[in-house]
């Protein structure tokens, strides 16, 4: 382990894992519920659309939730959701799409309680990564429950072909019901531990570890989320996303990291 390279990361954590950042990112939104199925929903719609300038994300975020009538899980469970007009929620996400994820999410949540249990039941905590295991479960839950009313190309929701994707919306929103460091993330979790999560890898978390030495991998996809994972788990072996801001924050705010 480099200890040298540990203590910038660990200035990164300390200047950039901080509630004033989290002020101005998704987070925001699943961390105004208190009831564990509102939280797991708020952030799996949240993320999905976390993709983007800020300001539209953080926009079309409460615009997503004004859909859902501010009450996530009442709505999934209770709402009008083939009300849900076609209109564009965020870029290329559609009312078709939310549509389709709701159907698969109302079945989820009749059948298993919460997310979380839906997690368990698929045997995602004894996988070496059960964000991948989570993530293709639950398109084949979505593609089922959309069974007679199938949409055109592909869902927006998850990635088709998660297997090869690096999951980044998906670890995020893992990163946020996982990691509870009483800082940023929520963690009401407890079936898995921070030390199976991986980092949701974007264009300024990766571009920030090649320049580190981190990341040698070109390509932003799973076998760049698992080599930088492998690396910052020598760092952080119980919870090695917790460089997850730093590294980003470090990256969209131009840090110095030559």
């Amino acid at each position: 382990m480099n200890t040298e390279l540990k203590a910038r990361l660990d200035g990164f954590v300390k200047e950039y894992n901080v509630p004033e950042f989290a002020q101005a990112d998704p987070i925001q939104f699943p961390r105004r519920f208190e009831d564990l199925r509102d939280i797991e929903i708020s952030s799996l719609l949240t993320s999905t659309i976390a993709w983007g300038r800020r300001p539209m994300i953080l926009n079309n975020a409460k615009k997503l939730h004004g859909i859902l009538e501010n009450q996530p899980y009442h709505f999934v469970m209770e709402g009008d959701i083939e009300g849900i007009s076609d209109a564009n929620i965020h870029r290329t996400f559609f009312g078709r799409h939310l549509r389709f994820f709701l159907r698969g999410l109302r079945d989820v949540y009749k059948k298993y309680g919460s997310l979380e249990n839906f997690a368990v039941a698929c045997g995602a905590c004894a996988d070496d990564a059960p964000a991948w295991v989570i993530a293709n479960k639950l398109n084949e839950q979505l593609h089922m429950s959309n069974e007679y009313c199938p949409l055109e190309g592909t869902s927006r929701c998850l990635p088709d072909k998660a297997d090869a994707s690096a999951l980044k919306r998906f670890n995020m929103a893992l990163r946020w019901l996982v990691r509870n460091d009483g800082i940023v993330d929520m963690g009401v979790w407890q079936a898995l531990k921070p030390s199976q999560l991986y980092i949701p890898l974007d264009v300024h978390s990766a571009n920030t570890s090649r320049t580190l030495g981190l990341l040698e991998r070109k390509q932003n996809d799973r076998r760049a989320v698992e080599e930088l994972t492998g690396n910052l788990r020598q760092m952080n072996p119980d919870d090695p996303t917790i460089y997850d801001f730093a590294l980003f924050g470090a990256g969209v705010n131009g840090a110095e990291v030559d």
